[in-house]
């Protein structure tokens, strides 16, 4: 099956039902395929890296991304995608601060520590004047972070290129998101059964 035939799930988090975000970590291949910036107190606006004692060790970049399809495989090795509403990466943002996991953080989703914590956050809104970072052109929904990293072995790795992104991990609900076309489809065929249903009717009064 070709990849633009693969079916859609929206992702989405319920915490009454046991569903939650838990950690960010830095990856080296980003599911939603945005690189965050790195800078320091020299930084210029190519944001190039400085080596000396005076780095600030920050970064800043996506978390999420909303409305993007992001490919997966299951254990079987069929290929699927996965979404994000904006209603849903809103939603986890909160939850993510509310559950106070601003210093849970993991490099590649493992057990070994990122020796970082997120600093700031906020949801893309250009109408709001809330914007994407420079040159980063996110779209309105997006969920960015703002994370210090305090450890200089991983700090070096970063700069060598070794962690790219950020990734979000948690424990998602999953459902299959219906096309604009299926949706249409549902609803016409819902309006025809309705016609239908109220032909049935007149003729039966037209017998009475």
């Amino acid at each position: 099956m070709g990849k633009d035939k693969l079916p859609v799930f929206e992702i989405f988090i319920d915490e009454a039902e046991d569903s939650f975000v838990d950690a960010i970590a830095l990856v080296d291949k980003p599911a939603i395929e945005s690189d965050f910036l790195s800078f320091n107190k020299n930084s210029d606006s190519k944001f190039k890296f400085s080596v000396d004692d005076e780095e600030r060790m920050e970064l800043i970049g996506a978390a999420l991304i909303p409305d993007i399809n992001i490919y997966r495989q299951d254990p079987n090795g069929d290929g699927y995608y996965v979404s994000f509403s904006k209603d849903t990466v809103r939603n986890i943002a909160q939850v993510f601060m509310k559950r106070g996991l601003q210093n849970s953080m993991n490099i590649e989703h493992t057990d070994t520590p990122a020796h970082s914590y997120v600093y700031q956050s906020y949801i893309v809104d250009k109408g709001k004047g809330i914007n994407s970072p420079k040159h980063l052109n996110l779209p309105d929904g997006s969920w960015v972070v703002g994370v210090k990293v305090t450890d200089g072995n991983v700090w070096n790795d970063i700069k060598a290129g070794k962690t790219k992104g950020f990734s979000v991990e948690g424990l998602f609900k999953i459902a299959e998101k219906k096309t604009r076309t299926e949706q249409s489809k549902q609803a016409e065929e819902v309006f025809d059964l309705i016609k239908e249903i109220e032909g049935l009717i007149k003729t039966r009064q037209g017998k009475k």
